[in-house]
């Protein structure tokens, strides 16, 4: 198994469990007693249709008459087809039924989000906050190495007096379970020491250029032989440019508290 990677953990800080969390919630529509259409003697109210107006307009659509025409012969092919539904009796398919409470629960779940998201706002002080934490973690190098794993200490001790007769690690590294890195020759890439498990990185930064280490060494996915071949000074991205993510890192981590918050509130039996 290949070591726990955090690479690009400022670029590639994960998105939110959460969809709702990135979506923009659009304003309420006006109160409107009109309709759009009738079918079949049922009224398509025009609010559902402002709705739906305003939902795409904040995804960056335009409202143009295409837009309007589109979104109106939509609701309206809609209202026909549940009306053919209800007609063969589906809403009262017990499994049908059970998929319409999901969707209005999911509906209130986001819901109940972006309002907990909109009282709990993430400052840039927190946001600044998380950036150096992360900065420091990741350190002012990143190193290019090589690593053999193995499943027994023997297997590595054996790798390492290989190496130590001249005989090569891109060979070696065909015996490596890891099969991220095996088939390059154990390569690794570039990469901070927090990128990998603690035991790894502190042996990492101890080698010299071109040196590999001389004791096996263990971690929770089993012995390692590394091979440090380079070394370059490293600068982490501009605060602005990872901002948004690390927004969305916090965002995540308040609503994770939330949830833990209540549940220990609820009585579940």
């Amino acid at each position: 198994m290949h070591p726990m990677k955090l690479r690009y953990i400022l670029l590639g800080l994960g998105s939110l469990a959460i969809s709702a969390c990135n979506a923009q919630e659009p304003k309420a529509a006006p109160a409107s007693n009109g309709k759009i259409a009738t079918v079949n003697g049922v009224a398509i109210p025009q609010a559902r249709f402002d709705f739906l107006v305003k939902q795409s307009t904040a995804q960056g659509q335009p409202d143009t008459p295409e837009l309007q025409k589109s979104l109106r012969e939509n609701l309206i092919v809609q209202e026909i087809i549940s009306q053919e539904a209800a007609k063969k009796g589906l809403d009262k398919n017990s499994d049908i039924a059970l998929q319409m409470d999901l969707a209005k629960q999911n509906v209130l779940v986001r819901a109940y989000i972006q309002d907990y998201l909109k009282s709990h706002p993430v400052s840039d002080d927190a946001l600044k906050a998380e950036y150096d934490k992360i900065k420091v973690q990741m350190g002012d190098k990143e190193y290019k190495a090589r690593h053999i794993l193995v499943e027994k200490q023997e297997e590595a001790k054996d790798i390492i007096a290989r190496l130590k007769k001249g005989e090569k690690f891109e060979k070696l590294a065909e015996k490596s379970k890891d099969p991220g890195s095996k088939a390059n020759g154990g390569d690794l890439g570039w990469n901070s020491p927090a990128t990998f498990v603690k035991p790894f990185s502190d042996a990492l930064v101890k080698l010299q250029k071109g040196k590999f280490t001389t004791e096996p060494l263990q971690t929770q996915f089993g012995w390692h032989v590394i091979q440090l071949e380079d070394v370059r000074e490293t600068k982490p991205p501009a605060f602005e440019l990872v901002k948004h993510n690390l927004s969305q890192r916090l965002q995540q981590q308040q609503i994770d508290k939330m949830i833990v918050d209540v549940k220990a509130k609820a009585k579940v039996e």
